[in-house]
């Protein structure tokens, strides 16, 4: 059995600061990449409590960094530096599992909630359907016939998961009061309600289907919180119509395509 892990930092227990996460500064984000690993690692267990020899590959889904690779135990770390793109190729997979994830951006009460990018991208819509992080990569997954099994993340990122996968098997790390306010569970007892989840959710996977909803052909709608120029759309996506100084959209029949 081979499982593919996503994760990012700003769904973990403890953090609930952008100070933490929106940084380069390894010191000012090293508690939460450390308890990241720990997550990630009860996740881990989880799985292999029940398949002991399974096979589990782990990206680091946070932009700037979220993993120490020393730090994980029984898995592989990748990333997405130089153009990688691991999670675009998931055939031979059994499932799907988030760790460390947050809501899409606009998300009432939810902390550390943004789309991709916390301070460019006010949202993403998919065939008229507002999708953060988590439906993208579902979505992708999908069309490999592998399913979403498992999220852990804070209470509306677990909601955001049941929506588009209603069978889902979630743990919540923490409780949303504010964008960057949360009461939180502790470090401990998050790792441990983590390595539980994911041993039911791989004891049921054969129940929960891959999520495919959102089909070809894609009509793909980014808006921005600030203006940008048609220069730079052009050089960014060249492929892409200008809405207004704020949107563009994208018409494509290959979700890989498209910018996530």
């Amino acid at each position: 059995m081979k499982f593919f892990i996503i994760t990012d930092l700003e769904g973990v227990a403890g953090t609930d600061s952008f100070t933490q996460t929106r940084t380069n500064d390894v010191l000012a984000k090293q508690a939460s990449m450390k308890q990241l690993a720990r997550e990630v690692n009860g996740c881990v267990e989880g799985i292999r409590s029940v398949y002991p020899e399974a096979v589990v590959d782990v990206l680091d889904g946070h932009g700037s960094g979220g993993l120490f690779p020393e730090d994980l135990v029984n898995c592989s770390y990748l990333d997405t530096k130089e153009g990688r793109r691991p999670h675009h190729r998931l055939d031979g997979y059994s499932a799907l599992l988030f760790v460390g994830q947050h809501a899409m951006a606009g998300t009432i009460d939810a902390p550390l909630c943004h789309t991709y990018s916390s301070v460019e991208v006010m949202y993403y819509r998919l065939n008229g359907v507002f999708v953060g992080e988590f439906a993208t990569h579902a979505l992708q997954a999908g069309v490999w016939s592998v399913p979403t099994i498992f999220l852990a993340g804070d209470d509306k990122a677990a909601l955001e998961a049941k929506l588009f996968v209603p069978e889902i098997e979630t743990v919540v790390t923490k409780y949303g009061k504010g964008l960057e306010s949360a009461d939180h569970l502790s470090l401990d007892e998050s790792v441990e309600r983590i390595r539980e989840g994911a041993a039911r959710a791989v004891r049921r996977m054969e129940r929960i289907p891959p999520f495919d909803r959102l089909r070809a052909p894609y009509v793909f709608e980014a808006r921005y919180y600030k203006p940008f120029s048609e220069e730079w759309l052009a050089r960014k996506r060249p492929d892409a119509v200008l809405i207004d100084e704020r949107t563009y959209r994208i018409e494509t029949d290959d979700l890989f395509q498209l910018p996530f």
